[in-house]
Order: structure tokens, then sequence, then C-alpha cells
């Protein structure tokens, strides 16, 4: 789409009760492709006993969904500028529904490493479909501010979802069900979507700019690639480093060719505006320690304190209630009358006091006295950030950029999933390593000590994880200077040009 009209376009009504229904649709494709993440890591044991995958490979479950997703983002945000965004969210819809089925029916490990990167690939075509149709539906501040706070919850609890969908899956039928469970919601979705969602035919006098994709998508791909690897191999493997150099230099020649190209995959105005620059690297940031809480809570719920899997997703949900609260009820409510960073500053404070007070369990905590605070803090401070920052980061973009702005919000995301996967569990491990050699000295009291020295290694990355939050409401405070909506925004606001598809 662009700002001349292809063809005749009819004004959208304001006052369309199906804006609202499209949301459902929306929201119910984001929470698919965000929980899916992290659906199957509860469903990995089973899958590999199931089907003979080696310890060296089941990585591989988790990276070729975050590989593709990650790496193609870019490119499936300039899809559906050009194509369309209904069409688009449409057919990744279908393709990732076909990718699950093909990963549930799985007989051999490749064949599940293959499905799992299909769905990567569709969902980056779905994600920025579905934030930038969002976009340009609701440009209303008071309607604006409760989509986004809807949305904003679903990305910040979703990967807490998917560990309770997969206890449950997994627990009450079987590993399968974590890839078979997407089918009847894509289906629901898909017909949802032909009937409520609107959006342009795209912009049809337009061209991919090809070498843009090789060098971006080829950059993204490297680096996630580089950081998954940096978690298994070490951060001084050759193989990471090459990658990392490799992914450093494509994104380089990336940023040269943007400012050349006739037509470039990323606009650069659009990481070049002082607020939405701080809402990218605000996002990654805090995703970095997010996903730090994430890995570390589920391995010390199920092995330290021996939860079953249905268990430790449950554990969850007081988390993804209190992101659910602080999106919906609290930043979405007072986006209209206050700054942004007004909201996301003491949402990554709180998040961060949630972390430090992690720090103190022992392989002896209570859930209740000792975890539960933490996660509740942890989860209104990602709720307080995640809606303003959806809200900041798309606001004003024009019609035509609206794709790829929102695959830049979901880029910074994955990476920065991808970037805290692998630092902090180096920190992690290299912690409980350095303990067990300096505490193991009885034989007999190993098992207590390894867990001890487990435990260890988990509250020091997650301070580390503290921290980054921290960093990252410093990022926000300096850089995100925008005015809340009802007091006159900053920038233009978007014109929807919408016509029924």
């Amino acid at each position: 789409m662009s700002g001349t009209r292809t063809g005749g376009s009819t004004a959208p009504d304001d006052d369309d009760p199906r804006r609202w229904w499209g949301l459902v649709i929306i929201a119910l494709a984001q929470l698919m492709v965000v929980l899916d993440a992290t659906i199957v890591n509860i469903a990995l044991p089973s899958a590999q006993r199931d089907l003979g995958i080696s310890d060296a490979n089941r990585q591989w479950v988790i990276t070729a969904y975050t590989l593709a997703f990650g790496g193609l983002l870019l490119l499936g945000g300039r899809i559906a500028d050009l194509v369309g965004r209904k069409r688009t969210f449409v057919i990744g819809l279908i393709g990732f529904a076909g990718a699950s089925a093909l990963g549930g029916a799985a007989t051999t490990s490749g064949m599940l490493f293959g499905a799992r990167a299909f769905q990567g690939a569709f969902a980056a075509v779905l994600a920025p479909s579905a934030l930038s149709l969002l976009t340009i539906t609701f440009t209303d501040p008071r309607e604006r501010g409760k989509a986004f706070g809807i949305y904003g919850a679903l990305a910040g609890s979703g990967s807490a979802i998917g560990f309770i969908a997969g206890g449950l899956l997994t627990e009450y039928l079987n590993w399968r069900w974590c890839l078979y469970v997407n089918v009847p919601v894509a289906v629901v979705a898909v017909f949802g979507a032909l009937a409520l969602l609107r959006s342009g035919p795209g912009n049809a006098g337009a061209h991919l700019d090809v070498p843009g994709v090789l060098l971006g998508c080829g950059g993204l791909v490297a680096l996630v690639y580089g950081f998954s690897e940096a978690e298994p191999r070490g951060w001084t493997d050759p193989l990471v480093l090459s990658l990392f150099a490799v992914g450093v230099a494509l994104v380089a020649a990336f940023v040269w060719w943007q400012t050349r190209a006739p037509q470039p995959l990323l606009p650069l105005h659009i990481v070049k505006d002082r607020d939405r620059a701080g809402c990218f690297l605000t996002m990654c940031l805090a995703v970095i320690g997010v996903f730090g809480l994430f890995l570390f809570m589920t391995y010390y719920l199920q092995v330290v304190l021996g939860y079953s899997p249905l268990r430790t997703g449950l554990g969850y949900l007081p988390l993804t209630a209190a992101i659910i609260t602080g999106s919906t009820q609290i930043s979405a409510r007072l986006l209209r009358r206050v700054q942004p960073r007004m909201l996301m500053v003491p949402g990554m404070v709180l998040a961060s006091g949630g972390l430090m007070i992690l720090t103190q369990m022992t392989v002896h905590s209570r859930y209740a006295t000792e975890i539960l605070p933490g996660l509740i803090l942890v989860g209104l401070g990602m709720g307080l950030t995640f809606m303003p920052i959806f809200a900041t980061a798309t606001a004003g973009v024009a019609p035509h950029d609206a794709g790829v702005t929102s695959a830049t919000v979901n880029t910074s995301q994955q990476v920065g999933g991808s970037i805290g996967t692998a630092l902090l569990n180096t920190i992690a491990t290299t912690s409980s390593t350095a303990y067990l050699a300096a505490h193991l000295h009885n034989p007999a009291q190993k098992a207590l000590i390894v867990r001890e020295g487990m435990v260890h290694g988990y509250t020091v990355a997650l301070w580390w994880a503290a921290g980054v939050m921290l960093l990252a409401g410093l990022v926000a405070g300096l850089m995100v200077r925008t005015k809340p909506p009802a007091h006159g925004p900053a920038r233009a606001p978007v014109r929807q040009d919408v016509r029924p598809a």
C-alpha cells in the first residue's frame, strides 16, 4: 500500500463493531505465533525419546523455528506491504497450520526439524501482517490504547502460556498435540480473517528489494544462528565466531545498500526516528531478561523442586495474569494521558526488582513466599512496558511502511530472545561449574551440591538479567520522548487507507 491509493477504496467505518471481532482474530494469530516458540520446550524430552533425536541435535527443534522466524521477518513484513496484509495474514495462517500438522505427524527427526523451519518461515509472514493490520485498524487514541493493550498482553505472556499449554498437552495427550493444536486455531482464524478483517490491496507498482533481502535476511539468519550455537558450543568456537563475523558484515552491507536502493527493504527513516529506535532497543533488552527468566525458572521448577510439566506450566499462571493486568488495565488506560516512557521506565524497574527477588531462591525455596512475588513483579513490569512499545513504535508510520515497521519490532524481540538464551545460559553454566569446583569435596553430598550449583548459576544469570532490564529502562527514559496521544502526538497520525478485501 502507498500513500496514493491503488484503485478505489472506501473510508473505514469508525463505528463498525467488526473491528473488535477482527482484533480477536489478530490476537489469536499472534498468540499462536508467540506461544509456539515455547510450547514445544516442555514436550521436547518426549519428542526426543519418540523420534530417537540425539542430545546434540535436540536443540534444532527450537533453533529451526527461531532461525527461520527471526531471519525472515523483514522479508515477511515487506511482502505484507507489497501484496496486502490481509492476504499475507491468511497465507501465513494456512502455511503455519500445514507446517504444524506436518510436525505433529513427524516420523523422523529431520521431518520434525523441517516442519519447525516451515513454521518459523510462515510465522515471519504472519506476525508483521497481524501487527500492521492492528496499526491501520485502530487509530483513535482511546481505542488504540485498548487494542494495543490486548496485543501487548499476548506478546508478553504468550511464552508463559506456551509453557502451560505444553504441560497440559504433554501430560494428558502427547507431545504431538503441542503442534496439532495449531491447526484448529488457524482454521478459526482464517475464516474469521476472511469475514472480519479489512486491508488495502497492497502496492502493486512496487518491487521487492532482492539485494536487500539477501543481505538483510542473510545477516539476521547468521546472527540468530550464531547466538543459538553459542549456547552448546561456547562463545569462542570457530563456527560461532565465523557466524558473528558474517552476520555483522552482511548487516553492515545491508545498511549501506538501503541508503542507495530505489525501493529499500527497510527504509532507514524508520530506524532513524529517535522514539522508534528507542522502542526497538528497549524491546530487545527487555526480552533478553525475560527469556532468561523463562529458561531458568522452567529448569528450576522441574529439576530442582521436582515439579511435573503441568505443575510447572501452572506455576507461570500468576506471571501471565500480571502481564495481562499491567498491559490492559494499567498501560492501556494511562497511555493516553502520560508519555510512553513514563510507563516503560517504571515497568523495567519493576521487572528488574522481580528478578532481584528471584536471585534469592535456594534449593529449598517455597513457591508461594519466595518465587511468586518475583514472578508477579516481573509480569506487571513487562505488561507496563510491552504495550507502549508496540503502540509507539508503530504510530505515525506511512501505510506503505506499516508491515516492515511491524516486522522490525518483531525482529528486535526475536533477536533479543536469541541473545538472552545464549548469553544468560552461558553465564549460568560457567557460574555453576565454578561453584561445583569450589564446593564438591564430599562425595556423600554430591547430589545436594550439584543442585546448589545449578541454583547458584541461575541466580548469577538472573542478576545479569536484572541489570539488562535496568539498562532497558535507561534507554527508554533517554530515547523515547514522544508525547501522549491525547496531548498531541509528536508525529502525524496514521491515515487509514483501507478497503474491503
